[in-house]
């Protein structure tokens, strides 16, 4: 008889953005990224619009996590490239010869959990134990930097070794390319049964089938296998799917751009994979509980539209009475075609998603992450969830503390020219040293470890 644990969870952990959100249009084919490269950004505001979301979803009674911020600007980076002397001559040297490689060190990137790592439940594990594995992502500079500050920060909260298990990141080489959850769906009845884990990829590292021919393909099958090893997880357990080479094309640089899971649901657009039928058999042959997909098609939204609304990068949430609830960002309620299909295709479907919530998060929108792309989905017994000892799951004392933090700390401007300020270096590090006491986890960041 399959394992069932009805005191799990899923618990959303989302990142604080960090106090050096800029629009630095770092991200290739990340169109609202580099639609708003060079614009001045509020992180003051970015990073209370995030709070206000989380606040939101745990007073309507889903647990919610919190996640802490890179250490940026990272000098140690930049000294690695040649920049030498004081942090000032650094940073202005940076500015003055390389102002792409300034931008870079400064992106508050890892705002977006969803690439943070990829996460097996418990219920899943051969052993038992919840697997982490933090994404490499190797396929672009600014976020090459975030794996090992972001593997002490999941050990620091997933400490005790007797519920979780970690393990290294992948070969940084575009042979194992990898995102992370942006890439991954669970799919079960409930969250403590057995599932289904999907791994979309954008393409074969040896070749072998059509890729995108306009902008890259990040995520490799050969990363995808790795991490679903690591894990222990069997073919039984397993579909390794393609992502659509024209959605990549239109935009679509995630597969959370264009598709959505929760419990059997997979929210989908009809040009999210390659082969959508085969996508489809090979995830009811495999799933213990039906599928019910909910396909959106592209009569109904275009590529385009998807993109510039993140309909499918919404976040859906199980209640307690067997519906769901969507989580979408305000672009789609701006979006005429868009909210037409969610009234009258999605809410009025055959499906258990019943309600629709609108929440602002366009600081992180503009740079090219919706509300899914802010979540790393972690599914945690009663038992894990004791086990956590920082102050990592937000109650309404961690929300005011955080708020407070936010305003004592954060800039409400900040513009590209204002990444070579010193003071700016010296602001974000004595945010993060009283942050990491806040959430009580310890030494995390690079300055702290010396």
């Amino acid at each position: 008889m399959s394992r069932v644990d009805e005191s799990v969870q899923e618990v959303n952990f989302d990142g604080l953005v960090g106090p050096t959100h800029n629009y630095a249009g770092l991200a290739a084919g990340n169109l609202a990224s580099q639609r708003h490269g060079g614009l001045t950004a509020n992180p003051k505001e970015g990073a209370l619009q995030g709070l206000l979301k989380m606040k939101s979803l745990m007073e309507a009674g889903y647990a919610q996590g919190v996640l802490p911020p890179q250490q940026r600007p990272d000098l140690g980076a930049l000294r690695k490239l040649g920049f030498t002397g004081s942090d000032e001559r650094v940073l202005a040297s940076a500015a003055d010869q390389a102002p792409q490689l300034l931008r870079a060190v400064c992106s508050a990137s890892s705002m977006w959990t969803a690439n943070a790592a990829t996460v097996t439940p418990g219920v899943d594990a051969p052993e038992g134990r919840v697997q982490f594995t933090p994404a490499n992502l190797q396929s672009s500079f600014h976020r090459f930097l975030e794996p090992a500050t972001t593997g002490r920060v999941l050990q620091a909260i997933f400490h005790d070794e007797r519920h979780f298990a970690h393990h290294p990141a992948l070969p940084a080489t575009p042979a194992f390319s990898d995102e992370g959850a942006a890439n991954h769906t669970r799919l079960c009845g409930a969250h403590g049964e057995p599932g289904v884990h999907l791994f979309v990829y954008g393409r074969k590292a040896f070749g072998g089938e059509r890729e995108p021919r306009r902008y890259p393909a990040r995520q490799t099958l050969e990363a995808s296998q790795a991490v679903a090893r690591q894990h222990g997880l069997t073919d039984a357990q397993t579909v390794f799917a393609q992502q659509h080479p024209d959605a990549i094309d239109a935009g679509v640089f995630h597969n959370d751009v264009i598709a959505v899971g929760n419990g059997p649901v997979l929210l989908y657009h009809e040009l999210a994979f390659l082969d959508e039928e085969g996508t489809l058999e090979a995830l009811r042959a495999k799933m213990a509980t039906p599928l019910i997909p909910v396909r959106v098609p592209v009569e109904a939204i275009s590529l385009d539209d998807a993109v510039g609304s993140y309909l499918f990068n919404s976040q859906l949430l199980s209640n307690p009475d067997g519906s769901m609830t969507l989580v979408v960002p305000g672009e789609c309620q701006e979006n005429d075609t868009v909210w037409r299909v969610i009234q009258d295709l999605i809410l009025a479907g055959y499906n258990p998603i019943s309600e629709v919530l609108v929440k602002d998060v366009k600081q992180s929108m503009q740079n090219g992450g919706g509300p899914a792309c802010l979540r790393l989905r972690v599914a945690l017994s009663s038992a894990e969830r004791e086990a956590i000892k920082a102050r990592a799951l937000l109650t309404p004392a961690l929300f005011e503390d955080l708020t407070a933090w936010v305003e004592r700390h954060y800039r409400d401007r900040l513009a590209p020219k204002d990444l070579a300020d010193p003071q700016l270096a010296r602001e974000s590090l004595a945010a993060l040293d009283e942050l990491t006491k806040l959430l009580e986890m310890g030494s995390v960041y690079p300055f702290q470890l010396g």
